[in-house]
């Protein structure tokens, strides 16, 4: 009888997914997406904001024209709110819902799913969810 091994080297896969996190991605010219676990009303909030891509590849305001850092908030308005109690729900609000579909590149589709996935393990758990 063949036993299929399941242990997982637990290491070796956060090497590879830090390894792969590194690797170049093209911005989605449609935007960028912030997560949230709002505890109090128990959901994920999934926020939505426009930007425009230089001939540099960096994410601009599309009403200011600054560079949108990575590692800073600004005053800025979501062009569009999500929420939602699962993963699920909500990725399918982002990719089949009668809105305007935010979303233009597959891997940042990809990325979106894992991201909810998290927020939602950490819903559950009473975690803190840190957006990667």
């Amino acid at each position: 009888m063949n036993q299929i091994n399941t242990a997982i080297d637990r290491d070796a896969c956060a090497q590879l997914d830090d390894q792969l996190s590194k690797r170049f991605i093209a911005l989605d010219p449609l935007g960028y997406f912030l997560i949230r676990v709002d505890v109090v009303s128990a959901e994920l909030v999934v926020e939505h904001y426009g930007n425009t891509i230089d001939e540099q590849g960096l994410a601009r305001d599309p009403d200011s024209g600054e560079v949108i850092a990575c590692r800073q908030g600004g005053p800025r308005t979501p062009s569009a709110v999500w929420r939602g109690r699962t993963a699920k729900e909500v990725g399918i609000a982002l990719s089949e819902g009668e809105e305007n579909q935010p979303l233009s590149c597959l891997d940042h589709a990809l990325y979106l799913g894992r991201e909810l996935q998290k927020a939602e393990q950490c819903l559950l758990e009473g975690s803190t969810y840190v957006q990667d």
